[in-house]
This record gives structure tokens, sequence and C-alpha cells, in this order.
């Protein structure tokens, strides 16, 4: 598949502004009639080479392109290579990155699971989306074209993917009719599948939701792990053990590259503007731009002038925004 054919996608404002700094992905995937998209996304001209920690309501397939990814949840870690896909279920905050500095590139198919079983409670929910909604171990699934059962899922996402690139009339029937395949195949194993892994990944998971929508919210003042723990009501140790269960990082650590992410963000919508370095710092809740910029470089390799300079207009001239999503 080419990408040609990827004529709707999001801009990168839209995707910056309600999906990442939301964290939890809401109304960028289709309508309520036809809650599905496609996304082709190139990991190299991404933020930090990598899609950040999100959630959203819809299930997502991801199919490798090229390169090697990592996908992530709360409590495991996959290695993708090229023609595998996985399939993650709705609400499991997730993240992906590279591992190929070179070449990774990949196809995110997004649907919700209410296009096939409708929005009210009946018979096809109760029987086939319920199970696979409230199976614990269920986050995701690695597909391989080497197993049969992975095979034909991915011959109907891959399908569904194709149709929606090229949008015949009647597309959105036949998408339907690739995912109710696809659905099939995933319901008719699921109760094979190994036993749900230890609770306290999915408290884990809640809390650092909740952690990371409070960093959100107040990254730009002067916030202390105190405060980050009492916005989910745990100690300063416990709240610090989540994040390494969940993200291998620190609250800290996490807040730093917030911040960071937040700097980029503001440079590539307004660079006709520009603010200085020292109160872009301040905005993103450095008070230090020595320190600013000993971060900024930590973690992009570079310093924010050298990134507002050189970075920008190469990510402008190919259309692209540092979260790997290509402007129409």
């Amino acid at each position: 598949m080419q990408e040609n054919g990827f004529t709707d996608m999001l801009t990168m404002q839209d995707m910056s502004e309600q999906t990442y700094n939301d964290l939890r992905e809401r109304n960028h995937f289709g309508s309520l009639d036809y809650p599905v998209n496609v996304f082709y996304l190139d990991l190299r001209k991404s933020y930090m080479n990598r899609v950040r920690w999100h959630w959203h309501e819809e299930m997502e397939v991801l199919i490798l392109n090229d390169g090697l990814a990592m996908v992530s949840t709360d409590d495991a870690s996959y290695t993708l290579k090229p023609g595998q896909g996985i399939i993650i279920n709705q609400n499991v905050m997730h993240s992906i990155w590279s591992q190929d500095a070179k070449n990774c590139t990949f196809y995110s198919f997004v649907f919700h699971p209410d296009f096939l079983f409708g929005h009210k409670a009946n018979y096809l929910q109760t029987q086939f989306l319920l199970p696979v909604q409230n199976f614990g171990l269920f986050k995701m699934l690695v597909l391989n074209e080497s197993n049969a059962w992975h095979e034909r899922m991915l011959d109907a996402v891959n399908d569904a993917i194709a149709v929606n690139m090229a949008k015949p009339f009647g597309y959105e029937v036949a998408t339907k009719g690739h995912l109710c395949r696809f659905w099939s195949e995933l319901i008719g194993k699921l109760p094979q599948m190994e036993p749900a892994p230890p609770p306290h990944a999915s408290l884990d998971e809640q809390r650092v939701k909740e952690a990371m929508l409070y960093i959100r919210t107040h990254h730009a003042e002067p916030i202390s792990l105190d405060e980050i723990a009492e916005s989910v009501h745990i100690s300063k140790s416990e709240c610090c053990r989540c994040f390494a269960r969940t993200l291998q990082m620190s609250p800290f650590e996490y807040l730093m590259k917030y911040r960071i992410f937040e700097a980029t963000r503001k440079m590539m919508e307004h660079p006709d503007e520009p603010m200085s370095i020292a109160d872009l710092a301040l905005s993103v809740g450095f008070n230090n731009a020595s320190y600013f910029n000993k971060v900024f470089k930590k973690y992009l390799g570079c310093t924010p002038t050298y990134y507002r300079i050189h970075k920008i207009p190469a990510a402008e001239s190919d259309d692209y925004g540092p979260f790997a999503v290509p402007s129409p």
C-alpha cells in the first residue's frame, strides 16, 4: 500500500492541541455515523521519534511497513517487524517509538466497535462485543503473518485500509464487511488466550492516566512531586513506583519531557512571531533559560534556537508536524 491516497489526514494543530495535549484522544476518528479512520505515520518525522503516551475509546490496529517499532502498554512492550501488526484494545494507554533510526513507517487503522454493533445494548453487543471489552488480558495482541489465524485478521484490516484509501462508492459498507471478518476471527479465538495479569497493572494505569492529565493542566506551573502524588491520592513513593512500572520513567522525567514537547508545539504554532527563548522557557514551566536549554538539548539533541531555525522549516517543507501526522 502507498501513502498517496491519504487525503483526509488530521492537521498538525488538531492533533497537537486536542489529541496529545488531552492524552485521551477524541473526535478524530471519523464521524458518529462512520467512526473509522486510517493514518500513515513516519516516526522519523515525529517528536522524539515516537507517538507519545495516550489512549482512546476506539480500537486500533497497527501494521508495520518498514523498520522496527516498539509498542508499549503500562505493563508490557512489543517489538514489531515489517509485515507484523498489533491490535490495541479500547482505552488502553500506549506509546509507539522507533527502534530504527533510519526508517520506521506504519499504517494505523482506528475504528469504534459501535460501527459494528450499534450504540444500544443488543444481542450482538452482549455476545460478541462485551467479551472483548471485559477480557482483562486483552490489551494488545501481536499479529504474525506466519500464524494462519493472525494472517486472516491482517488480510481483513489491509483490505479495510485499502478501501478507505481509494474511497470508491460504498466503501463504508465494504469497510464494515472487512471489519466483520476481522471481528469474527478475533472473537473466535479469544477464550484460548492466557489468564489475566495481576490486578495492580490496571490500578497503576488508572493512577498514571490521572497524573498525566494533572501534569498536562499544570505543567507551566512550578508543580512538585507532592502535588502530582496528591492529585491521585497516593504517597510520593507510590507515585514514583506507579510511573516506573507503567512508563519506565519518573514523574519528574515525564514532566520535563512534556514541557519540552509543549515548547516545540509553541514554536511550530507561531513561526512568524517567535517568542524569546526566555519567554518560551517560562511559558512551559522553566524559570531558568539555561536549564531549559540543557533539558531541551538532552531530549532533542539540539538547542531551542537550532530547532527553531533548522527543524521547523524542514518539517513544514515535508508537510509534517512534530507528531508524525501528515497535514492535508
